[in-house]
C-alpha cells in the first residue's frame, strides 16, 4: 500500500534501530490519544470483543459492486476545519490532509464509507502530487545531510558532489517506490492504493487493523485481496534503485533485501500514524481552542 509520504525507506543507511523507533512511536501515540475522544465511523456496525479486528472493518469499508458516482460527504459530526482537511475531493476521491500539517497524506480517507474506485489516471495524478510536493525538498535534503555526516554509502564521496549524489538518490528512491506501490502495480492489478482509516475500537484493535492493511487491501471492485502492490512493489523499487544508481559496492542481494524490509517496515509505522492522526489533530485543535 502506497502512502504519499516522504519515503521512510530512505532511512535504510542511517543508524536508526527500526524496532526501537516503532516501539517509541507506538508508545507516544498511545499516551497522546488516550485522553482524546475516539472517532466513530457513521453507521458502523457493533462487533463482539472476540471478532478479529480485520474482519470487524471489512463490512464498513467494502463498497458495493456499483459504488455511487461521487464520494460520500464526510461532514458528519466533525468540525468545519476537519472537514476542509480530510474530505475527499469530489472529482478524485482523495484527501487534502497533511500529517502533522506538513507531510502529504492525500491517499488516506477518514470515515469515507462507500467511495468509487480511482481510475488509472487518478492514481498516477495523486501519487505525483505527493511525490513532488514542496515538503519533499527539505525532507530529502535532511536525509542526505545525515547520510553525508555518517559517510554512509561511501562510494558517493564527500563535499558538494557527494551531497548532491546522496540527495538525488534519496529523492529517486522515494519517488520510485511511491509510483511502484501507489500507481503502477495498483493500476495493473486493479488494487486501491488508499488507506481507509478505521476509528473504531481501542488502541490495540486499531493498531492491529492498520498494520493488517500492509498485507490486505481493497480491490477496485470493492473486495479484499493480498496487498501485492505494497509487498512486491517495494521489492521491485528496492531492486531498481540498488542496481541502477547506488554505488557499485552496495549492489548486492543482501542490500536489496535490507532496503525492501526497511521500506515495508517504515510503511507499517507510517500507516499506524495515519490511523491515529485524526485523533491527534482533534486534540491539538482542542488545546488551541
Amino acid at each position: 500500500m502506497h502512502f504519499s509520504l516522504p519515503e521512510f525507506g530512505a532511512w535504510t543507511k542511517l543508524r536508526i534501530t527500526g524496532p526501537a523507533l516503532a516501539c517509541l512511536l507506538l508508545t507516544s501515540i498511545f499516551c497522546f490519544t488516550q485522553s482524546a475522544p475516539q472517532s466513530q465511523t457513521p453507521n458502523a456496525k457493533t462487533t463482539s470483543g472476540q471478532q478479529p479486528a480485520v474482519d470487524a472493518q471489512q463490512t464498513q469499508q467494502r463498497p458495493t459492486s456499483n459504488p455511487p458516482a461521487s464520494p460520500v460527504s464526510q461532514s458528519g459530526d466533525k468540525s468545519k476545519g476537519d472537514k476542509d482537511n480530510t474530505s475527499p475531493q469530489q472529482s478524485e476521491g482523495t484527501s487534502k490532509d497533511r500529517l502533522f500539517y506538513a507531510l502529504p497524506n492525500f491517499l488516506t480517507l477518514e470515515n469515507a464509507g462507500q467511495v468509487p474506485p480511482l481510475t488509472t489516471g487518478q492514481k498516477f495524478k495523486v501519487v505525483a502530487r505527493g511525490s513532488f510536493d514542496y515538503i519533499q525538498i527539505p525532507w530529502y535534503g535532511f536525509l542526505a545531510g545525515i547520510s553525508q555526516a555518517e559517510d554512509s554509502e561511501a562510494g558517493y564521496g564527500q563535499g558538494a558532489e557527494g551531497y548532491g549524489k546522496r540527495y538525488g538518490a534519496y529523492y529517486a528512491d522515494g519517488t520510485i517506490e511511491n509510483f511502484m506501490t501507489g500507481a503502477i502495480l495498483p493500476s495493473l492489478l486493479h488494487q486501491d492504493p488508499r488507506f481507509f482509516q478505521s476509528g473504531q475500537g481501542g488502541f490495540w484493535r486499531r493498531t492491529e487493523y492498520s498494520i493488517s492493511r500492509i498485507f490486505v487491501t481493497r480491490t477496485d471492485s470493492g473486495g479484499q485481496q493480498f496487498n501485492y502492490s505494497e509487498v512486491f512493489g517495494s521489492a521491485l523499487s528496492a531492486g531498481i534503485s540498488t542496481y541502477s544508481y547506488h554505488p557499485r559496492s552496495d549492489r548486492n542481494i543482501g542490500n536489496t533485501l535490507s532496503v525492501w524490509g526497511t521500506q515495508v517496515g517504515y510503511d507499517t509505522i507510517t500507516i499506524v500514524v495515519k490511523e491515529f492522526w485524526p485523533d491527534i489533530r482533534r486534540k491539538l485543535k482542542k488545546k488551541k481552542g
